[in-house]
């Protein structure tokens, strides 16, 4: 269902060409090391093995990045920018309707251009490994967390009904994707209204719910 980002942009239009002796830049060695880490670990996010990958010298590595370690706080920022501020950016979007807000929220796991779930995975396979970064795993999970009962709180769910809530979409979610459920799109999406009414509560917004359809057609997933 996701589509991988893009490990190279020579082709991007929008993109101003390379000039000189430079062959990659800062962006391409973001998406080989990000690539590495969601297939094969942290501990292969290696300066050779990237540079292997990248056809490069390892040389080029040091215009962008001072050491490994600078490359791989690079990566844990990209993280916490794409998947948890996405997340609590889509959870505050006005919404005329809990159904309307959820379907928001479902937004960020659907288009993988919002949410990489592989990267969120990668980085929480990290974690079990780094005290610290399992620290900054925890907090990330609270910020997400607070953003959807916040959600439901802006519905006059009473608090801590509006914690349970999002307790339970969150981890369904996070869940949901642990398990690497492979299931036909148009079957998944059978099963959005139930869980909507299941989540909230409440009566589904037909409108809201159709208009999700249609985006998720938009993006073309299987």
């Amino acid at each position: 269902m996701s589509r991988p980002a893009p490990l190279l942009h020579r082709d991007d239009p929008d993109k101003s060409p390379l000039v000189g002796h430079v062959k990659v830049t800062r962006e391409d060695w973001l998406n080989i090391a990000r690539d590495v880490l969601v297939h094969h670990g942290v501990a292969e996010v290696k300066i050779l093995t990237l540079s292997d990958r990248l056809q490069v010298s390892r040389s080029s590595f040091y215009w962008y990045f001072q050491n490994r370690a600078d490359l791989l706080a690079a990566l844990l920022d990209e993280w916490e920018a794409r998947n948890t501020a996405t997340l609590t950016a889509y959870c505050a979007r006005p919404a005329n309707s809990i159904t309307e807000a959820l379907c928001n929220f479902f937004r960020c796991f659907v288009d993988p251009a919002l949410f990489d779930t592989g990267l969120d995975f990668a980085v929480r396979e990290w974690s079990r490994r780094d005290a610290t970064l399992g620290t900054r795993v925890h907090a990330a999970d609270a910020v997400r967390l607070k953003a959807v009962t916040g959600m439901f709180a802006r519905f006059g769910y009473p608090p801590a009904e509006a914690d349970a809530r999002a307790r339970i979409l969150y981890f369904m979610q996070l869940g949901y994707h642990a398990l690497e459920v492979r299931e036909p799109m148009d079957i998944r999406m059978g099963r959005v209204g139930p869980y909507v009414q299941g989540f909230t509560g409440r009566p589904l917004d037909e409108g809201a719910l159709a208009d999700f359809m249609q985006f998720v057609e938009g993006l073309g997933l299987d």
